[in-house]
């Protein structure tokens, strides 16, 4: 199943943008789950409060996230955070 994050999620987004995730997630059936950062411009780190959430999700269903199309912002905030690798990131 292939899913797109918007171009903002901010605080003011999260709970809207995770809902969304959390539905689709819901019905992904046994396929991967393939998340595309590639549209998202606009972050701060409810985007990684977002995106582990999603993880914890997906792996209680046993399905892979795979996060794609990751933009430097988003891959240097999971870097300090410490959770790049947790998505497959070399920090």
């Amino acid at each position: 199943m292939k899913l797109e994050l918007p171009t903002r999620l901010t605080m003011q987004e999260a709970t809207a943008v995770l809902g969304g995730l959390q539905s689709a997630i819901g019905r992904a059936g046994n396929e991967p789950v393939e998340l595309s950062a590639e549209a998202l411009r606009e972050l701060d780190t409810a985007a990684i409060s977002v995106l582990l959430q999603c993880r914890r999700l997906a792996r209680a269903r046993g399905l892979a996230l795979v996060l794609q199309s990751v933009p430097p912002k988003l891959a240097a905030l999971m870097a300090l955070y410490g959770v790049a690798e947790l998505f497959g990131l070399n920090a």
